[in-house]
């Protein structure tokens, strides 16, 4: 891993390492269960998923479209879509309230993505892009396959291309299935003594051509495009890689052209390169050593919350839980949840506020349990030490909710849809998001 030959240390391929590209092809084959062999002429590795977001903003789009994106979502996305490529926002707001229609608080559903995008279009939005973080964050909601695949029909039925960020990829526990989209992108082939003919057969597509059945299972393989990178599922965010998978030539060319400016150094990609080698190491120590203490500190998080009062949507996936804190509001308003944020931040807790995910119900926070026991036990005591001072006593509302695991709440309609960049920063003013 320390041996750096001279090559390493002269201008590197913008795409990445042909070594390093192998490599992170053989190991996104294996790990995310794909349907075929990732080539490595489809991959593009850049100075983080940061930079792979920035750069498709700009392909893919033209300034002042827009992109369709649950929310609440990762806040970081916004300033990239935006700085970069001028693209608007399009949230599809999810609600903590269960419908009749709905299993569980904050669903995605593809008639929510529908609603979303006609309400673009009456506002002369054009929207090109839907955007899919799997495991979600801040939610920790891990898609399931039948919602992956509703969501990629809608995207094929309205021409949109799909970024699928899949940066907590590995990081998932318990005993719950993820699937990648990788893992849905395939054509199956056979034989067949046939005329040539193009016909739909419900679900997936079927084509025949020249004998050759081929049955598509992904509905758009060119307008979807697979991000994934080092930071969370081996802790090196300070490391700065991300990684591109696109089977779409023309959009490979014009990433490439941008990849100049977002180039990782060449020794840290032979660093990296000899992790992923050692699948012995990754598969009997790193992998199983770093899920068990994961899920041994959200444990220990979510029981000391509930002990607290303080619910949780049940999750499975990602570094952290979706807490709610709107009982411990003075008010059910994003005012309020900004005055509670700075009173923890006074008590020196970095707990990211709900505003910051772009959550359209106030009271709602995202905690980080990806560190050492003994600072989530000092977590708790400093929470409970707030929360139930004298001058933090609890307002009673009907934002009401158990504190069990699956978090039912009310549903609270005091946010209003807002597709404008400039109105979501503003109100976002010094609010830090990790």
């Amino acid at each position: 891993m320390n041996c750096l030959e001279p090559d390493l240390f002269q201008y590197p391929d913008t795409q990445g390492a042909r070594s390093f590209r192998e490599e992170i092809a053989r190991f996104l084959t294996d790990y995310a269960r794909a349907a075929e062999e990732l080539s490595p002429e489809h991959i593009t590795v850049m100075n983080g998923c940061c930079a792979v977001f920035a750069t498709l903003s700009t392909v893919l789009c033209d300034p002042g479209d827009g992109y369709l994106i649950p929310a609440p979502h990762y806040g970081g996305i916004n300033s990239k879509m935006w700085l970069y490529g001028g693209l608007q926002p399009v949230h599809v707001p999810l609600s903590s309230e269960v419908t009749n229609e709905e299993s569980r608080p904050f669903q995605l559903t593809v008639e929510k993505l529908e609603a979303a995008l006609q309400r673009a279009k009456k506002q002369d939005i054009r929207v090109r892009v839907l955007v899919l973080i799997n495991p979600n964050n801040p939610l920790g909601d891990i898609y399931p396959e039948q919602l992956l695949k509703e969501c990629l029909e809608f995207a094929h039925r309205h021409e949109l291309h799909v970024i699928m960020d899949e940066i907590y990829m590995l990081s998932v526990y318990d005993d719950i299935t993820f699937t990648s989209v990788l893992s849905l992108d395939s054509l199956k082939c056979s034989r067949v003594e046939q005329r040539v003919v193009l016909y739909q057969v419900q679900e997936p597509f079927c084509i025949t051509y020249r004998n050759t059945a081929f049955v598509l299972i992904l509905p758009d393989p060119a307008r979807t495009h697979f991000m994934w990178g080092f930071s969370k599922d081996f802790g090196m965010s300070g490391i700065r890689v991300g990684v591109l998978y696109t089977r779409n030539d023309d959009i490979q060319k014009a990433v490439n052209q941008l990849a100049v400016f977002h180039s990782c150094p060449g020794p840290v990609q032979h660093v990296l390169c000899q992790f992923l080698k050692d699948r012995d190491w990754l598969d009997n120590v790193f992998f199983p050593t770093n899920k068990k203490r994961l899920k041994e500190a959200q444990n220990l998080l979510v029981g000391g919350l509930a002990d607290i009062g303080i619910p949780v949507l049940r999750n499975s996936g990602g570094l952290y839980v979706w807490a709610d804190f709107r009982k411990f509001l003075k008010s059910q308003t994003f005012e309020a949840e900004l005055e509670l944020w700075q009173k923890l931040l006074d008590k020196k807790l970095l707990i990211s506020p709900g505003k910051a995910f772009y959550c359209y119900e106030p009271g709602w926070f995202r905690l980080v349990f990806s560190d050492s026991v003994e600072k989530i036990y000092l977590c708790i005591e400093r929470l409970k030490e707030m929360l139930h001072a004298d001058d933090a006593k609890p307002v009673v509302s009907n934002a009401s909710s158990t504190a069990n695991s699956s978090c039912s709440p009310e549903k609270d309609s005091s946010g209003t849809a807002s597709n404008t960049p400039q109105d979501d920063a503003s109100q976002l003013k010094n609010i830090l998001v990790f």
